[in-house]
């Protein structure tokens, strides 16, 4: 369970030598045990830490799981405008088998470089630990290599805070679940060719490049799954008119789209509520201003 107090200064977080994280080297158990992700209070501050796997379980005491810092990378072609999605590998303890943007993970404490970052940094959008911990699971999961991916190139727009529990793979009662405040980066490649993608096969089972019209078939398939998360930052901010996706240049080199003020929040939908701690909605009538494409937005940092 999260610890009642920040954690100390890790090793990266201080100045001194780290050990190397080596993704390739553990099992999903082993990540979900020895990973140690950021705990945070609603306004997004670094209050403490927790092992993956704590703060993902949804139960009796923690009923959303543990508020711990996320980032969502979606990563676009620029010559052909589409946006590279992964499978996320049968294999996954939570929400396998579900389509989802290019990358999506944790920032870790103890990491070098390091993945911590401050309410400035957030403030301000420049999020450079983020960054690193984008840089690190996208190498880790799709082969990525980091020269391919400087960090002055990924473009921050905004945060989202949402929860939801794992019901569609492990039933009413799942004991598994995300309970998030999300980073939202935007990537684009001259061409998709100039990119390495080797997916790891026990993160990933398929990617595959979509436009926003193959993108919006894909989610009318009832055959298919994707993650709660990719599905709110898709239909609330990407796909509708005058959204993301429609001038990437304009939103990768302006400040147009760019919201760091705010926080987003998100409950779930029906099928993703409930869990091990039976878990209703958290922010009231959040579900039904996410359908209006509103959102319920709160002013942080400011």
């Amino acid at each position: 369970m999260p610890s009642d107090a920040p954690a100390p200064p890790a090793a990266a977080e201080n100045g001194t030598a780290a050990a190397a994280w080596d993704g390739s080297a553990m099992s999903q158990n082993d990540m979900m045990l020895k990973d140690t992700v950021l705990v945070l209070d609603d306004s997004d501050n670094v209050v403490g830490s927790a092992s993956k796997k704590d703060s993902h379980v949804f139960d009796v005491q923690t009923p959303r799981g543990t508020l711990h810092r996320a980032f969502s990378v979606l990563l676009f072609d620029e010559s052909t405008g589409e946006l590279l999605l992964q499978k996320r590998a049968s294999t996954k303890i939570t929400f396998p088998n579900v389509w989802t943007n290019t990358c999506c993970s944790h920032p870790l404490h103890g990491m070098n470089p390091p993945e911590l970052d401050t309410p400035l940094d957030a403030a301000d959008g420049t999020v450079p630990c983020v960054k690193n911990a984008a840089v690190r699971k996208l190498e880790h999961e799709l082969g990525v290599k980091k020269e391919e991916v400087p960090l002055d190139k990924f473009k921050s727009l905004t945060r989202l805070h949402y929860w939801v529990a794992d019901c569609v793979t492990h039933g009413k009662d799942s004991p598994w679940g995300e309970h998030e405040i999300d980073y939202v980066l935007f990537y684009t490649v001259p061409t998709k060719s100039s990119l390495t993608v080797v997916p790891h096969p026990d993160e990933v089972d398929d990617v595959t490049w979509v436009t926003k019209s193959k993108l919006l078939e894909m989610m009318e398939d009832e055959s298919l799954l994707f993650s709660p998360w990719f599905r709110i930052i898709a239909q609330r901010w990407m796909i509708p008119e005058g959204g993301w996706w429609d001038d990437l240049r304009e939103t990768m080199e302006t400040e147009r789209h760019c919201d760091y003020g705010k926080i987003s929040r998100f409950d779930p939908p029906e099928e993703h509520m409930g869990g091990g701690g039976k878990a209703g909605p958290l922010f009231g009538d959040a579900i039904q201003k996410e359908e209006e494409g509103k959102g319920e937005e709160e002013e942080v940092g400011r």
